[in-house]
């Protein structure tokens, strides 16, 4: 069987983020949200109605990914990956509450000030995973990234760490795998996973993406335990097999892709602005923006956080 391939020539929406990240599509509202990191905002569509219902709401600090709370209401009130933690986030008055702080102890006024959220997303039984890493608009990239594990109770632990840019998280449909990328080592880990504990061991690489100046960015889970990976500076996204062979790849019209994301068969994409405008003016011209393309299969269902 070859390579499926798809081409995506117009956005969906013309956002023009700085940084778009972290799309998520809530089923209930057929609503998809996603974020500017860079420019501190957050895009809500209404697909029913397109992108002419498009409201644009002022984060006041970067949030790199959000999720719906199990029993609150997903119009007024999401969790988040924000600068410094992981926050209640109104989305009425644009207020934080926070459930938990990323840093403490003598080190936390430079953590705090360098670096911020990443990826993250909710496993099945409702932990929020959360990824943290150095801000590169703020200080220079080091290996001081981590995975945080939000539990219902609101602890928050350190399950890995010593990461440059870690990425986009997902779990196999028998949910005892999970998946991660690492940036800039061009790797996408797989690790074992138990479900009850929610404890990880045995990290391996799953797949290395071995193009030059290629990095992996977010990724989605579809029911068939394909990975849909985001190729930052690739100008796509491939379909990884549950064998680690790339069995599609959906080409787009700008280079810095960052992350796609399930909304029944259509997987919406978003990108990042481009670094350099004056060699790839056609990537530049459709960089940020939103994009959109139906492969004709579902993705994995998206997990409530639970908080008790």
């Amino acid at each position: 069987m070859g390579v499926q391939e798809w081409t995506v020539k117009e956005a969906y929406y013309p956002s023009k983020c700085g940084l778009g990240e972290g799309p998520y599509y809530t089923e209930e509202r057929h609503e998809l949200r996603y974020m500017d990191i860079n420019n501190k905002k957050i895009f809500i569509i209404d697909l029913a109605k397109g992108p002419d219902s498009i409201r644009i709401i002022d984060t006041k600090m970067p949030i790199g990914v959000t999720a719906n709370i199990e029993g609150v209401d997903s119009s007024e009130i999401i969790l988040a990956g924000a600068k410094d933690g992981v926050t209640k986030f109104n989305l009425k008055t644009g207020e934080h509450d926070y459930v938990a702080k990323y840093w403490s102890g003598p080190m936390a006024p430079d953590q705090t000030r360098r670096m911020r959220s990443n990826d993250g997303a909710v496993d099945a039984q409702g932990r929020f995973w959360v990824e943290a890493f150095v801000d590169p608009k703020v200080s220079e990239l080091t290996p001081e990234g981590v995975l945080f594990r939000l539990d219902h109770d609101g602890t928050l632990r350190t399950m890995h760490e010593s990461m440059i840019i870690p990425n986009g998280i997902t779990w196999n449909e028998d949910d005892n795998t999970m998946f991660f990328t690492e940036s800039i080592s061009q790797n996408v880990y797989a690790c074992d996973y138990d479900s009850q504990t929610g404890d990880i061991s045995n990290l391996r690489v799953f797949f290395h993406l071995s193009e030059e100046g290629i990095h992996p960015d977010g990724q989605a889970m579809d029911v068939e335990g394909n990975i849909w990976q985001a190729c930052y500076g690739g100008s796509k996204v491939i379909r990884i097999s549950p064998q680690g062979e790339i069995t599609g790849i959906i080409h787009l019209p700008t280079r810095n892709i960052t992350c796609p994301t399930f909304a029944g068969t259509q997987l919406f994409i978003t990108s990042a602005e481009e670094s350099e405008p004056d060699q790839y003016p056609e990537s530049a011209q459709f960089a940020g923006n939103l994009f959109r393309v139906d492969v004709g299969i579902r993705g994995m269902p998206r997990y409530r956080a639970r908080l008790i």
